[in-house]
C-alpha cells in the first residue's frame, strides 16, 4: 500500500509529540499540609503584590483539592480560611465576594464535621459574621458571630485561634476585660506541630494588641 511522505511525516510528528508529553514530569497534586504551610507563609510573612499573587494560587490549589476530596471537612475549612484571609488582604468590592464564598465553604465543612480542625470552621465563620457589613450590603450579624465563636471555643477552649478570634470579637464590642482574658489564653496556648510560623505571627500580633490596650 502506498503511503505518502506527507502522511508519514505527520505520523512521525504525532508520535514524537505523544512521547514528549508522556515523559514530562508529573506535578504532584497539592496536599492539605502543603496548602497549610503555604497559607502560613502567605498570611504572616508575605506582603503587597507577592501576598496577593500567593493567595490567588492558593485559591486555585485548594479548589483542586476540594474537588477531589469534597467529602473531607478539612478541605472546606481550608478553602474558607484561604478565601476569608484573601478577602482581608485584598479589600475593596472583591473582598465581599470572597467573604461570601468563604461563608459557603465553612457551612460545607460544618455539614460534614463541625469538630474538624478543633472547630476551626465555627470560629472562622463567627469571625466572618463579625467583620462583614450587615444587611443590605453583606451578611454581618453580631449575634450569630458570638454564637459561632462560643461554639468554637467549647470545642477548643485552650486553643490559640479559638481564643484569639473570640478576643477580637469582644474587643470590637468594647468588652475589653473579657477580651484581655481570651488574648492571654491565646498567648499561652500550647504550640501546634508544624505551625511555628502561624503561632509566632499570631502571638506577636496579640502582644502588640495588648500593648495598645494598655495591658
Amino acid at each position: 500500500m502506498y503511503v505518502s511522505k506527507k502522511i508519514l511525516s505527520v505520523t512521525k510528528y504525532v508520535l514524537i509529540l505523544i512521547f514528549s508529553v508522556s515523559t514530562l514530569p508529573v506535578m504532584a497534586a497539592p496536599t492539605l499540609t502543603d496548602i497549610q504551610q503555604r497559607w502560613d507563609e502567605t498570611n504572616f510573612i508575605l506582603q503587597g503584590d507577592a501576598q496577593i499573587a500567593a493567595f490567588e494560587q492558593l485559591v486555585t490549589d485548594v479548589d483542586a483539592y476540594a474537588e477531589a476530596h469534597g467529602d473531607e471537612a478539612e478541605a472546606w475549612v481550608w478553602s474558607g480560611i484561604i478565601r476569608s484571609s484573601f478577602a482581608g488582604a485584598k479589600g475593596g468590592l472583591g473582598a465581599l465576594k470572597l467573604a461570601k464564598a468563604a461563608k459557603q465553604d465553612f457551612e460545607q465543612a460544618l455539614e460534614r464535621n463541625e469538630r474538624a480542625m478543633a472547630g476551626a470552621a465555627l470560629s472562622s465563620l463567627g469571625t466572618l459574621y463579625s467583620s462583614v457589613p450587615g444587611w443590605p450590603v453583606g451578611f454581618g450579624n453580631d449575634k450569630k458571630a458570638e454564637e459561632f465563636l462560643r461554639r468554637g471555643l467549647e470545642i477548643d477552649p485552650d486553643g490559640l485561634e479559638s481564643n484569639f478570634f473570640y478576643a477580637e470579637y469582644l474587643r470590637d464590642q468594647k468588652r475589653d476585660n473579657e477580651a484581655r482574658l481570651h488574648y492571654d489564653l491565646a498567648l499561652n496556648a500550647p504550640p501546634r506541630p508544624g505551625r511555628q510560623i502561624a503561632d509566632e505571627g499570631r502571638k506577636q500580633a496579640i502582644k502588640e494588641i495588648l500593648a495598645d490596650m494598655g495591658s
